[in-house]
């Protein structure tokens, strides 16, 4: 792989409950386990940072797909929810949920560029065939 950008993350404490700080300063983070596994919930956590950077990383897809195209998207959103739970062997597993709103695009034409986005995007690439990834689309 041709590497294009690297980002570099020190997490410091105990793990979820501690503290996540990036190399270039532009993230530092209190974490805290969530209540409802438990926690605190007083921090971030490992998920809410996964669900904003897949959101992010998916509405960027979906905005070049869209280029490509010749689709103007006005007022897009992609909104990420990341769910945690038992995996039935002791471990965890994660499954995602994302929500693509486009106004204005017709739903099959909004389908079809959450699909392509879905076929470009670096974490649906790197999920693919190891979480569930559930994509909805609405006008709304």
């Amino acid at each position: 792989m041709d590497v294009l950008y690297t980002a570099e993350a020190l997490s410091t404490g105990a793990g979820r409950d501690g503290r996540v700080t990036t190399v270039d300063g532009k993230l530092d983070l209190e974490m805290a386990v969530p209540a409802e596994m438990g926690g605190s919930g007083k921090g971030a956590n490992p998920e809410l940072l996964f669900a904003a950077g897949y959101a992010a990383c998916f509405h960027s897809a979906l905005q070049s797909v869209a280029r490509a195209q010749k689709v103007t998207l006005t007022d897009s959103s992609v909104g990420g929810r990341v769910q945690i739970g038992p995996d039935g062997s002791g471990g965890f597993r994660l499954a995602v949920h994302l929500e693509v709103v486009l106004p204005g695009v017709p739903e099959t034409q909004a389908r079809e560029l959450a699909d392509a986005a879905h076929a470009v995007c670096p974490y649906s690439n790197a999920t693919r065939g190891n979480i569930d990834v559930t994509i909805a689309v609405s006008d709304d």
